[in-house]
């Protein structure tokens, strides 16, 4: 579903504790997880040169946390849905 006010931007801060802004493409709910479609927040990169990354977001400690996901048959369905759906918003 696109949204109608533009783009949501979150921080994360790896283990080291540096922090990067992403841009959120999409979330998905599926088999009872969120995951996220996430871009490095642009700063005039050509959007189509950006890797785009998936994540599970996981709540440890009331936070939430967004994993990598290490199961390719999941990675492969997530990915499949979330393509699915950023090409249905195209249209």
């Amino acid at each position: 579903m696109a949204d109608q006010y533009g783009s949501d931007f979150i921080t994360i801060a790896d283990e080291d504790g540096n922090e990067y802004e992403l841009e959120v493409l999409t979330t998905l709910e599926y088999n009872g997880s969120t995951y996220m479609a996430v871009i490095p927040a642009s700063d005039g990169d050509d959007p189509q040169d950006l890797e785009v990354s998936i994540f599970k977001s996981i709540e440890e400690d009331d936070e939430p946390i967004l994993c990598a996901i290490e199961d390719e048959a999941e990675l492969r369905a997530v990915y499949d849905l979330i393509m699915d759906s950023l090409y249905e918003e195209e249209q």
